[in-house]
């Protein structure tokens, strides 16, 4: 089993950053890759960015790409997702999510393990 918790969500303007936290915890060995998804209300859940656990490939949805980065320390089995540019879309419960498999990066349903989800605020 593998537990996730999410940090640093909160209300930001528009424009500014915001850097969210996952801290893993348990059977980190098997992890394969990390995803961040977001959900705004009356929406599905969509993916955001990914990094390998190994820290060695990133990948992110067009929407985000030059605005949002993934980041890994792995000595503290921590993903980071550094927020820059926030835009009033970006509003959204936020979610870590991690991958034992090599099936689709993008896709919620191939990920194993979620964490309980910071709410993200963008505000005008």
């Amino acid at each position: 089993q593998v537990q996730l918790v999410e940090s640093g969500g909160g209300l930001v303007q528009a424009g500014g950053s915001l850097r969210l936290s996952c801290a893993a915890s348990g059977r980190t060995f098997g992890i394969r890759d990390m995803g961040w998804f977001r959900q705004a209300p009356g929406k599905e859940r969509e993916f955001v960015v990914s990094i390998r656990w190994s820290g060695d490939a990133t990948y992110a949805t067009e929407s985000v790409k030059g605005r949002f980065t993934a980041s890994i320390v792995n000595a503290k089995n921590t993903v980071y997702l550094q927020m820059n540019s926030l835009k009033l879309e970006d509003t959204a419960v936020y979610y870590c999510a991690a991958r034992l498999s090599r099936a689709s990066i993008s896709e919620s349903r191939f990920y194993d393990y979620w964490g309980q989800g910071t709410q993200v605020t963008v505000s005008s």
